[in-house]
């Protein structure tokens, strides 16, 4: 379900991510940053966890519709980076995974930190609130700003003041990150009145990861909200009930998971105008991943996706 709600999304993020009409137009953006999760990841877990040989995106028949191999994308084709890296300009195959560079001239146009699994918190959060996540190596949101100064350090070796002019031309995405920080612990029994807590210390570490990057130069970036998952399969599974009331009529997802989804883009979006006051002078863009997939599950018909929607729910 994520892989084809990704494709379709995608074109709602190239209007944001943009501002030419087209190809020829010269982009306004030189190089393209990104942090998240497996929505994103084009290519880091296996770098990560090389001895990770069951993860199933590393293998056919993931990556066969447009690679024609896998490439370690959690999905069968491109990825909305991957839209958003062709818009711009980068040259094939798009923004590189940060573990697959050895050199400056690798990350020419900008890197991609995301890794399938990623949390925006760390493992030890979870410990601390008797969730402990089932890999204590999971990455998390820190980890991959970590890996950006290490970066920067490469590409400005002698100044990271060097870097401001780059960063400035430079769009940045965070995320979406934050999804695993509910998947695990939804899919592992966690109390969904637990999880609800977590909420606000996920949106404050995007919120601190963002002003990081400010005082790092970055002028635009671009912040997705979660998705609608109680539409996702795994959680109308897991969640199976008997009970009409607890799914929506027109889609068949489920409605307090959505409700959930809601809850926590209502505490970004609302975060994200903080921050937009703090630095009036920083394109700060919400990009509505929620939105953009309900339309999909409340009309698949729009996108030639019938069949497989009425399959998946």
């Amino acid at each position: 379900m994520a892989s084809s709600t990704s494709m379709l999304v995608a074109v709602a993020l190239l209007v944001l991510a943009t501002a030419q009409p087209a190809r020829a137009h010269r982009p306004c953006f030189s190089r393209l940053f990104n942090f998240g999760d497996s929505l994103s990841d084009t290519g880091n877990y296996h770098f990560v966890f090389p001895n990770d040989t069951t993860e199933p995106a590393l293998r056919l028949p993931y990556g066969e519709t447009f690679f024609n191999r896998s490439t370690g994308r959690y999905s069968n084709g491109r990825l909305i980076v991957d839209f958003i890296a062709d818009a711009m300009g980068l040259p094939f195959p798009f923004l590189p995974p940060y573990w697959g560079g050895r050199s400056a001239k690798d990350f020419a146009r900008g890197a991609n930190f995301a890794v399938g699994g990623a949390t925006a918190l760390s493992p030890d959060f979870f410990v601390e609130n008797g969730a402990p996540l089932p890999n204590p190596d999971t990455v998390h949101l820190d980890m991959e700003m970590d890996w950006f100064r290490d970066l920067l350090k490469l590409l400005c070796p002698h100044n990271l003041a060097g870097c401001t002019y780059m960063m400035r031309k430079s769009l940045i995405l965070v995320g979406e990150i934050g999804g695993n920080d509910y998947n695990l612990p939804f899919l592992t029994k966690v109390p969904f009145e637990k999880i609800r807590t977590f909420t606000p210390s996920i949106v404050a570490k995007i919120s601190s990861t963002i002003k990081k990057l400010i005082e790092l130069g970055a002028r635009t970036l671009l912040v997705p909200g979660n998705l609608p998952i109680g539409c996702v399969p795994a959680y109308l599974m897991a969640f199976e009930s008997d009970n009409a009331e607890d799914y929506e009529t027109e889609t068949g997802c489920i409605h307090w998971m959505n409700e959930f989804s809601q809850y926590h883009n209502k505490l970004l979006v609302d975060e994200l105008e903080k921050l937009r006051k703090l630095h009036p002078g920083v394109a700060i863009i919400y990009a509505d991943y929620y939105g953009a997939a309900m339309e999909v599950f409340l009309s698949p018909e729009k996108f030639g996706e019938l069949k497989a929607f009425y399959y998946l729910l």
